[in-house]
């Protein structure tokens, strides 16, 4: 027979109460108003960072043990990666089709062939090779934008100054 695990035990300290400072207070000498520590705000933030960490530590674990009992059984593997076929084709279609308007149709295609590349090894490779092209045409954008900015941050030179009348 298995014992059951036992969780750890979080305790997270408590702020002073307004009766605490008033027990506290001595009658000689004045009190000054009652700050925020932030100790609770940090203990706070400290275990959701904690617990997120947790999380996603077990979820990648599941996720991969899950992957690899569908990979052992030919059927279940067949269909996930047909499933996954159709969502990430789904998502490049829907990428393509946005690109001429206005918004994220390049990156949501992006997030498909991203989709694609965790099962197709072809996917994988067209998907390096787009985030290549992407991260280049960023860079040309950035430049062009930069001199862009330049030309008109640039004092303007009328040539009226020059004239002698």
């Amino acid at each position: 027979m298995t014992t059951p695990q036992q969780c750890p035990v979080i305790v997270i300290p408590q702020a002073p109460t307004a009766s605490d400072d008033e027990s506290s207070a001595s009658g000689d000498r004045p009190t000054a108003p009652s700050q925020p520590q932030g100790g609770v705000g940090d203990a706070a933030k400290n275990l959701g960072r904690a617990l997120g960490r947790a999380a996603g530590r077990t979820a990648g674990k599941a996720a991969h043990g899950a992957r690899e009992g569908i990979r052992k059984n030919p059927t279940a593997n067949t269909a996930y990666r047909t499933g996954v076929g159709v969502v990430g084709g789904g998502t490049v279609a829907l990428g393509v089709v946005l690109m001429p308007l206005p918004g994220p149709g390049a990156l949501i295609a992006l997030g498909g062939l991203g989709i694609l590349s965790t099962e197709f090894d072809g996917a994988k490779k067209v998907r390096r090779t787009a985030e290549g092209a992407a991260k280049k045409a960023y860079g040309v954008a950035k430049d062009a934008r930069a001199r862009h900015r330049s030309r008109q941050d640039a004092p303007k030179n009328t040539g009226e100054g020059d004239r002698q009348a």
